[in-house]
C-alpha cells in the first residue's frame, strides 16, 4: 500500500508541475479517480495508503525548497533540478519529503523510489541514477543513519 501510494504521489507531484493545479485538487482527483482505478485493459490499480500519499505530496510542497537543495547538491554541477526530466524531479521530490520530513529508514526509501524508478523506466539507466543521487540525499539528510 505504501509503495503504491509512493508512486502515485510521484505522478501527482508530475501533474501539479505539469498543469499547474492545487495540492488539493490533484490530491482529491487521485483519492477520487486513481486509487482501485479500473483500466481499459482490465487491469486494476492498486488502492495505495492513501494517508502516506497525502502526506508524501504535502510535505514535498511545504519542504520543496530544502529538497531542491539537497537534489541539486546531489547531482552534477552541470545537471541542476530544473533541468532533469520533470518525472524524475517529482520522484526526488517524493523521495525528499520522506527522508526530510518523515521517520521512514533512509535505506527503505532509497530502495522504494528506486523501484518507482524502474516501474517509469524499465529500460533505462534512470534507476541506477536515482540509487546514487538518493544515496547521496540521504547521506546529508540523516547522516546518523549511515554511521557504523
Amino acid at each position: 500500500m505504501k509503495s503504491a501510494a509512493r508512486l502515485f504521489a510521484v505522478q501527482a507531484l508530475f501533474q501539479m508541475e505539469s498543469s499547474g493545479q492545487t495540492v488539493e485538487r490533484v490530491v482529491r482527483e487521485f483519492e477520487t479517480h486513481r486509487f482501485g482505478e479500473v483500466l481499459d485493459t482490465g487491469e486494476e490499480m492498486a488502492e495505495g495508503d492513501a494517508n502516506h500519499f497525502r502526506t508524501l505530496v504535502g510535505e514535498a510542497v511545504n519542504w520543496q525548497a530544502k529538497i531542491d537543495q539537497l537534489t541539486d547538491r546531489a547531482l552534477v554541477a552541470a545537471w541542476p533540478i530544473d533541468r532533469i526530466d520533470p518525472v524524475l524531479r517529482a520522484l526526488f521530490r517524493a523521495a525528499g519529503a520522506e527522508l526530510v520530513a518523515m521517520a521512514t529508514p533512509p535505506k527503505v526509501v532509497i530502495t522504494e523510489f528506486v523501484d518507482v524508478a524502474k516501474a517509469f523506466f524499465p529500460d533505462g539507466k534512470e534507476p541506477k541514477f536515482v540509487n546514487a543521487v538518493l544515496d547521496h540525499m540521504a547521506r546529508e539528510a540523516k547522516p546518523e543513519a549511515f554511521s557504523v
